[in-house]
């Protein structure tokens, strides 16, 4: 049965492919863009995850648009401000912590409101490896992508008796237009520190997306989920 899906930074790079994979598996699916148009071939509302009522607004629009409740989120929408810890402003913190974990908690606020209701519901957060192995220059990225774990595991517990799951899947190096700019010798470098010898596919995190998001993983919440290679090991 379709369902209706909601992937926040739908518009590009993993965003845009998890939005492609739902739809192709004949889902109803929405994503939220900040800027421009929405990806050829899907509906897209404006969203500006750092502010309340423009996530309240968009889940509105998209909620029309779907003709009910979002039954899934896909909270992917993130920005980095990279820099080594003793030059990093408090505006450049501030910045990545508030689109990437403040962001995903006020779309996950909104969309329990109609999960609630329908007593079912999937919630999937996008983190990254570095969120729990680290990296030199990302404080404020790291802080951001563990802080999802917390919060999809606090949700687990409020929730998790009324049929929604929140789940974290956390992607390692994966090939997208940032990756394929990195100079040859730190691609290697990054290659060699992966148990799989390769980047990942954008599709392979969808595929784990979808997983985790379907009625076979009913019994799977708090948990994450690593797309990495092996680069973590789950951590």
């Amino acid at each position: 049965m379709a369902r209706n899906v909601l992937v926040t930074g739908g518009n590009r790079g993993i965003g845009l492919c998890i939005a492609r994979a739902f739809d192709d598996a004949g889902d109803n699916v929405v994503v939220t863009h900040r800027s421009g148009e929405p990806p050829e071939g899907l509906r897209g509302v404006r969203c500006e995850v750092t502010d309340s009522a423009s996530v309240d607004a968009a889940f509105a629009e998209a909620e029309e648009l779907l003709g009910g409740p979002v039954e899934v989120l896909v909270a992917n929408a993130g920005v980095t401000r990279d820099g080594l810890l003793m030059r990093m402003s408090d505006e450049d913190f501030d910045t990545v912590v508030d689109t990437n974990l403040a962001g995903a908690f006020r779309c996950a606020r909104r969309a329990v409101k109609g999960m609630i209701r329908l007593r079912r519901g999937r919630i999937v957060l996008i983190s990254s490896v570095v969120g729990l192995y680290g990296s030199p220059g990302q404080a404020n990225y790291a802080a951001s992508k563990a802080g999802l774990v917390g919060l999809a595991r606090a949700v687990s517990r409020e929730l998790g008796g009324r049929g929604i799951t929140a789940n974290v899947v956390a992607p390692g190096f994966i090939e997208t237009d940032m990756t394929a700019a990195l100079p040859e010798e730190r691609q290697q470098a990054y290659l060699g520190s992966i148990p799989a010898g390769r980047f990942g596919r954008p599709e392979e995190v969808a595929s784990a997306v979808r997983f985790v998001a379907s009625d076979e993983a009913s019994y799977i919440t708090g948990a994450v989920i690593p797309v990495d290679g092996g680069l973590g090991m789950g951590h």
